[in-house]
């Protein structure tokens, strides 16, 4: 299975980015991500990590992985969990990005759940209601997928179960609407195939 982990860092992943991207796009992709490692702060990823590996991660995928260009696409994936992990309002990402990258942002932002409400059920109508997402939007949120399960072995085993069931759920047919991320997520559901059991 394929993993995406050599840019690591904002800094790592400029000269590739530089090199596959148009000139435009680069710029602005540089631009929002400087923005996002801004907002994350000091934010840690659950294995402890920098979160600005992450949303590294996440672009490695999308470019050197599936190929993605399209700018509306890489600048919402940099900034795909500003909203949803910093104060942060979708409102800044419109006014900065522009309207289609805060839609895009808003499709993947994952509701914050009421004061008594189930948390484990907001995020599951979040997840279906990505099935009517744009095919952008989906990009946005395989892209962010394999990032998390390419690094499920670094998690505790109760987490690696759930959020495994999670993905064949709710990821997998999203998967589905693009080849590249179905054949990626086909050999990763392999590797993975003992939790099915």
């Amino acid at each position: 299975m394929r993993t995406f982990t050599s840019w690591r860092t904002a800094q790592g992943a400029e000269s590739a980015l530089a090199e596959l991207l148009p000139q435009e796009t680069f710029h602005e992709v540089r631009t929002a991500l400087a923005f996002a490692a801004e907002q994350h702060g000091d934010q840690l990823r659950p294995t402890g990590d920098p979160y600005v590996a992450h949303l590294v991660e996440a672009l490695e995928t999308a470019v050197a992985g599936a190929g993605i260009v399209d700018r509306d696409v890489l600048v919402a994936l940099a900034l795909h969990d500003v909203v949803e992990d910093t104060p942060c309002p979708i409102s800044a990402i419109a006014d900065r990005f522009g309207e289609r990258v805060a839609e895009l942002v808003g499709w993947v932002t994952k509701p914050q759940t009421p004061a008594g409400g189930d948390k484990r059920e907001v995020k599951r109508a979040y997840l279906r209601s990505l099935a009517s997402a744009p095919d952008e939007a989906v990009l946005v949120k395989l892209s962010d997928r394999v990032s998390n399960v390419q690094e499920l072995h670094r998690m505790p085993e109760d987490f690696q179960r759930r959020y495994h069931r999670e993905t064949l759920d709710f990821i997998l047919p999203l998967a589905q609407r693009e080849p590249w991320f179905a054949d990626w997520f086909a050999t990763w559901r392999q590797a993975w195939r003992e939790l099915e059991a």
